[in-house]
């Protein structure tokens, strides 16, 4: 039997429970018949842009009509879907460039996002947003990988400091940021932070897949390893995009071995946040539950830790990852060795303390006790220039 959440305390507003009507299958009424509710035309379209669904919600619109939505608010909703389907195109071509450029140096990549998943998942370049690309390499070849960036035009987004040899493990991806196209890629040597334990990067590039939407081949994670990818990055932003949640639901309708994935997770330790996906998906869009999902939502965190997430999706806001409330979430979803790695990765040194306080190499072990001090430094300093700026 598949766990449901049951009824939350905190009932959807009304303009939620519209947006979720027009992207999923939860509610079988048509959604212009939710209305009397009372919409608020304006929320409504600030949670079609918090949550990136505006393609969904254009697409739905084309199909079933908009003579009951306010002419402005369609509009806006159109003309976001035209922006975002030539920043897609765009996109497309940087991505084609960039794998193109890996694999002539012979450098193996999965595309974990972008372009790739929206044609996979949806069908249609245009029916996703993407912010950034992507981009999963192994640990062992992130310098060339960085080489190649920097030699197509890319510059570090955010300058991390690399004096401590310990960059890579205090850390999971670095940004980078083209000047003149806009595009930012996201150059990963792991799928997802430290305390999330996943699979080697040679088991998911055996089980990977090729699309063919550009004229490179361009490959990307198998069905099962995607979606342990999705429901762990959903379930550590809190899913206060919609859009995760949309990526769950068609994945789901694909061809998935609920077994193979069962084990994934549990050998991961990581099977509440498989149910969690699940169960949020289910109540929200009405995704089918298949047989061999039922060990996922069986999770009692699963059900416990999906109403936590509810609350952020109504929030209509980016949970501040620094709030309490947020990290007793996080802490929520982890396990006692995932909470280890935790809470090691926030007390050990990192390259920004030695950047702070340079100190000789045979010193480098003051950074441990100095750690808390530096810490404070650093927010005080930072705290100061917003001040300043403002």
């Amino acid at each position: 039997m598949v766990h449901d959440i049951g009824e939350d305390r905190l009932p959807l507003p009304p303009e939620l429970q519209l947006l979720l009507a027009l992207i999923g299958e939860a509610d079988n009424r048509d959604p212009h018949q939710l209305v009397p509710l009372g919409i608020d035309w304006e929320v409504f379209l600030a949670l079609v842009k918090h949550h990136r669904v505006y393609p969904l919600v254009h697409a739905k619109l084309k199909r079933i009509g908009s003579y009951w939505l306010p002419a402005h608010t369609a509009e806006k909703i159109a003309a976001e879907y035209a922006r975002n389907t030539f920043k897609m195109m765009h996109m497309s071509r940087e991505m084609e460039r960039l794998c193109q450029a890996l694999n002539d140096r012979h450098i193996p990549s999965l595309v974990l996002k972008g372009p790739v998943l929206s044609e996979y998942l949806f069908g249609d370049l245009a029916l996703r947003t993407s912010k950034d690309l992507d981009i999963l390499v192994p640990e062992a070849d992130v310098e060339k990988a960085e080489a190649v960036l920097l030699g197509l035009g890319f510059e570090l987004h955010e300058d991390v400091p690399r004096i401590l040899n310990n960059w890579k493990w205090k850390s999971h991806h670095l940004s980078y940021l083209h000047r003149g196209t806009g595009i930012q890629i996201e150059l990963h040597w792991r799928m997802n932070p430290d305390a999330m334990s996943e699979p080697p990067f040679e088991e998911l590039w055996a089980r990977r897949r090729t699309s063919m939407l550009t004229g490179c081949p361009v490959y990307f994670p198998g069905n099962e390893d995607l979606f342990f990818y999705l429901a762990v990055h959903g379930a550590r932003h809190g899913w206060f995009r919609l859009r995760w949640l949309c990526d769950i639901d068609r994945l789901a309708h694909k061809p998935i071995d609920w077994k193979t994935v069962d084990s994934i997770f549990k050998t991961y330790k990581s099977k509440p946040l498989g149910g969690q996906a699940l169960l949020l998906a289910r109540k929200l869009l009405g995704t089918p539950m298949a047989s061999g999902m039922e060990s996922l939502c069986a999770q009692a965190s699963a059900k416990r830790t999906a109403v936590s997430a509810l609350g952020f999706i109504k929030a209509m806001e980016k949970p501040n990852p620094k709030s309490l409330s947020f990290i007793f979430y996080l802490l929520s979803l982890m396990n006692a060795r995932q909470k280890w790695a935790y809470f090691k990765n926030r007390f050990y040194p990192s390259s920004h303390d030695a950047e702070r306080l340079p100190l000789p190499a045979g010193l480098h072990f003051l950074y441990f006790p100095l750690r808390p001090l530096l810490w404070v430094w650093r927010h005080l300093n930072r705290q100061a220039s917003r001040e300043e700026a403002s």
